[in-house]
């Protein structure tokens, strides 16, 4: 639950949040599952990446989301640890020619990242749901002003 200081207001601040504290564990699994992070059961995705606007089952609002470049980020961190893993312990133990690591780990490539991508995804939406980013939480984000060059 986020508090804000309310006895001494400042530009921007706003009141305290009432509402009940969200799960960010069954909102991050809920996500992973392509399922809406709020009931569990509308679909989270209505195109292999495109995230509904809202939930077809509870009305959730999902269009606050903001992924951007994170779920692509973290899928090649993982497929890149379990490719170079098996790479190298299949070159240590067998030393095939290079063409069997190209037949082997080629698909692997491409068939992870294109099941992980969309679950990441989901993952990470599920997360700026939990915490009530990017609109979740009943308001917009602040805009930051740009730094003055004058007082530099």
């Amino acid at each position: 639950m986020i508090e804000f200081d309310t006895a001494s207001p400042q530009p921007g601040a706003r009141p305290a949040e009432s509402a009940e504290p969200r799960s960010v564990t069954t909102a991050m699994m809920r996500g992973f599952a392509q399922k809406c992070p709020a009931c569990g059961e509308g679909a989270l995705f209505h195109k292999y990446l495109k995230v509904s606007d809202v939930c077809p089952v509870c009305g959730e609002e999902l269009h606050h989301q903001r992924a951007d470049d994170a779920p692509p980020y973290f899928t090649m961190v993982v497929v890149g640890h379990v490719v170079v893993g098996g790479v190298l312990a299949l070159e240590q133990t067998y030393a095939p020619p290079s063409w069997v690591h190209l037949v082997i780990w080629l698909p692997t490539i491409i068939i992870m990242s294109l099941l992980l991508l969309p679950r990441v995804k989901g993952a990470l939406v599920g997360l700026q749901w939990a915490l009530r980013m990017h609109g979740f939480g009943g308001h917009a984000d602040e805009v930051e002003p740009l730094p003055d060059p004058e007082r530099q």
